[in-house]
């Protein structure tokens, strides 16, 4: 059972569940985007949603996971709406494989769940050559939410409901490197920290969105932008962990369990801020904020800086267009 349970002015808390925050709620008629449902958080995001009547599209790289995952939802609610489509957010020619693949169909966007993650894996550079964290939790989520954009555009517009774009940060973020963002060595093997590394990513996904939020603002586009923390949630993310994959082989899963049984949420509570973010009417009109336990939470100083966010908006579209230039 979750240890804190305080309820904030959304009237949820930390031990809400996602069918909690969305009881009632008839999403019948739009569509999203959760990438990463093949387990984890994903995998109930993409659950709950499609019980609300949501058409779930789940941007996948474990393509027999989400089946199995998708089949369990089936199984469950044999009326939801779920596809698979492959995506491996470390290729950007997969990303844009993705998109091109989404944008031919005749499905409108009206939800974009940027979920999927790694967390602390040793060094590894993607196909891009682009650090692997970087890459998947931030750099492959820009360029999929870009390349998705007008699409997301033309459903608000046609459909008049309020669009919405949700990064999966986490409180990770705080616990970057000191600069925030190291843009001269974001692939340097020699300034690498993993954690770090992992915090400057979840770092990226705030400040991705927070500029995203004002260009939207800017443009009078009716799409929302917000982040989140899901709360210390032990899902499959953490196995690229060499420090937590070997306290679990040491310690053994029966005794994490239960001690983090008390600190630690499920995935039922793990995916709440998610999909509060996706469906509740309290959210509308709300973008470029911070969500912590379902409840506007504060960032890091860096997840504040405008500045910073711009200088990464910009640094981000040099690195995309790179590769589409060299293609």
């Amino acid at each position: 059972m979750w240890a804190y349970s305080r309820k904030g002015d959304s009237g949820f808390s930390s031990s809400s569940t996602a069918e909690e925050v969305t009881l009632g709620i008839d999403a019948t008629g739009l569509t999203a985007i959760v990438t990463g449902a093949s387990s984890g958080i994903g995998a109930e995001t993409a659950r709950v949603l499609a019980l609300r009547g949501v058409h779930v599209i789940m941007g996948v790289i474990e393509m027999i996971d989400a089946y199995n995952v998708k089949e369990s939802i089936l199984k469950q609610i044999p009326t939801a709406k779920v596809d698979v489509m492959k995506l491996d957010l470390s290729s950007m020619a997969s990303v844009h494989h993705f998109a091109d693949e989404f944008n031919s169909t005749s499905l409108p966007l009206n939800i974009l769940i940027n979920n999927a993650g790694i967390c602390a894996p040793p060094f590894m550079l993607s196909e891009d050559n682009i650090e692997l964290q970087f890459a998947i939790n931030y750099l492959g989520h820009f360029l999929l939410t870009n390349l998705l954009l007008d699409n997301m555009k033309k459903t608000t517009r046609e459909s008049k409901i309020q669009g919405r774009i949700i990064n999966v940060s986490s409180m990770g973020h705080r616990f970057t490197y000191p600069q925030g963002i190291l843009f001269d060595k974001i692939n340097d093997p020699s300034s690498y920290s993993s954690w770090r590394a992992y915090g400057q990513s979840k770092l990226a996904n705030i400040l991705h969105v927070n500029e995203l939020a004002r260009r939207l603002k800017e443009d009078g586009v009716d799409i929302t932008a917000n982040s989140l923390h899901p709360g210390a949630t032990f899902t499959n993310i953490y196995l690229q962990s060499p420090l937590l994959t070997g306290a679990w082989n040491l310690i053994g899963p029966f005794v994490i369990h239960l001690v983090a049984g008390f600190f630690v949420k499920n995935v039922q509570q793990g995916a709440s801020t998610t999909c509060y973010l996706a469906l509740h009417p309290q959210v509308s009109g709300i973008s470029g904020s911070y969500f912590v336990d379902n409840n506007v939470s504060e960032t890091s100083s860096h997840g504040r800086d405008m500045d910073l966010a711009k200088k990464l908006w910009d640094f981000s579209v040099n690195l995309t267009n790179q590769n589409s230039r060299s293609q």
